[in-house]
């Protein structure tokens, strides 16, 4: 069969999206911008991923070679996973526009992102090529090395209509109908939720994210945000009271669990990208506001976001030295002056920004 090409060989592109290939015995060429860690990969020849909480053994992921962008060649890949990060796609699609031939090519965006395809699409534009995108459930970590830590999570769904009637031939890619939707309520619930978790966790000076996950206080407003997001999604798209609930059990069942090894600063890494108007924060509390329900505790998240700082994160720095909070307020998250939003999360992020210098002092 034609290659299958995983485009970034990070935690997520090597650790879960190459690990549902191995388990088919399907070949991989891994593609990355980072010749270290494309040289690394070809030395070694395999790495292996631990599962937390030992829940299956060990498993070796051996059959790959990887290449750097300059190297890659596309003649022969129908099947191409993209998982870079939302800020990279545009550069992504740069590089393979030049790439890939008039034959039928399928793409696959695993980012947790809103609308990645179509950012991929519009750079790309060659009919030949279609772009679906998928959800990434699966929860990988690194101690730096090539080896991962992952959760056991055995699918990538990803959206049906996009593939055009293609069929993956992974049989952990579960291509699904009505995937906007699908995708919506997982931002919301899913990824809000860690929002939540990760940046009050930081304010609260926690750098564990299993420890801030199960801290009381931070749990109580987790339960609560997750009560009044549950009641806006099903009132906005339908969904069944009892089905929503228990989609949102699972999440907060995953982020509790101690066995999974994770930080504060990887779920609270890009704050820009995340504060964007239609994204995980932003988007549910306008659907919050839409209904009249609660959203103080989605204010608070992003007040802490606006507050956050961490090592690496120089793109942030850089956006928060050369904006106050209502210019962030206005150009990244859309809102405008007279929204009730806008001075909530204004008066949180000043709060939290007093609490931090406190402790500091």
């Amino acid at each position: 069969m034609s290659k299958i090409a995983v485009i970034g060989a990070g935690k997520t592109g090597r650790g879960f999206v190459g690990r549902l290939l191995t388990e088919d015995h399907l070949e991989i060429m891994f593609v990355d911008k980072d010749a270290k860690l494309v040289r690394e990969l070809n030395d070694k020849g395999n790495f292996q991923i631990t599962f937390f909480g030992d829940v299956r053994p060990k498993f070796i992921v051996d059959h790959y070679h990887a290449y750097t962008w300059e190297e890659a060649d596309f003649s022969d890949v129908e099947l191409i996973f993209v998982s870079v990060g939302g800020s990279n796609l545009e550069a992504v699609g740069e590089s393979l526009r030049g790439k890939l031939e008039d034959t039928p090519c399928y793409i696959i965006t695993c980012e947790n992102a809103s609308r990645p395809s179509e950012t991929l699409r519009s750079v790309i534009g060659k009919e030949n090529v279609s772009i679906s995108e998928a959800t990434v459930f699966c929860t990988t970590t690194s101690d730096g090395g090539l080896d991962i830590y992952s959760e056991n999570y055995p699918y990538l769904q990803c959206d049906a209509q996009l593939l055009n009637g293609y069929i993956p031939p992974v049989k952990g890619v579960k291509p699904i109908d009505h995937f906007g939707n699908f995708l919506t309520r997982k931002l919301f619930t899913y990824n809000a939720a860690s929002c939540v978790i990760a940046y009050l966790g930081y304010i609260r000076g926690y750098t564990d994210y299993g420890e801030a996950a199960n801290d009381p206080e931070i749990l109580k407003l987790l339960d609560k945000n997750y009560a009044a997001t549950n009641r806006v999604l099903c009132l906005e798209f339908g969904y069944d009271e009892k089905d929503q609930q228990e989609f949102a059990a699972l999440s907060r069942a995953k982020f509790c669990d101690r066995t999974i090894a994770d930080t504060i600063a990887r779920n609270a890494r890009e704050p820009q990208r995340k504060l964007t108007s239609n994204e995980r924060v932003i988007g549910p509390l306008k659907l919050l506001q839409k209904y009249g329900e609660d959203t103080a505790v989605l204010e608070m998240t992003a007040g802490a976001m606006l507050v956050y700082d961490q090592e690496g994160e120089e793109e942030w720095r850089r956006i928060k030295a050369e904006n106050s909070y209502e210019e962030i307020l206005e150009k990244i998250c859309g809102l405008e002056k007279t929204d009730p939003l806008f001075e909530g999360i204004l008066k949180y992020a000043r709060q939290l920004c007093g609490r931090i210098e406190e402790k500091r002092d």
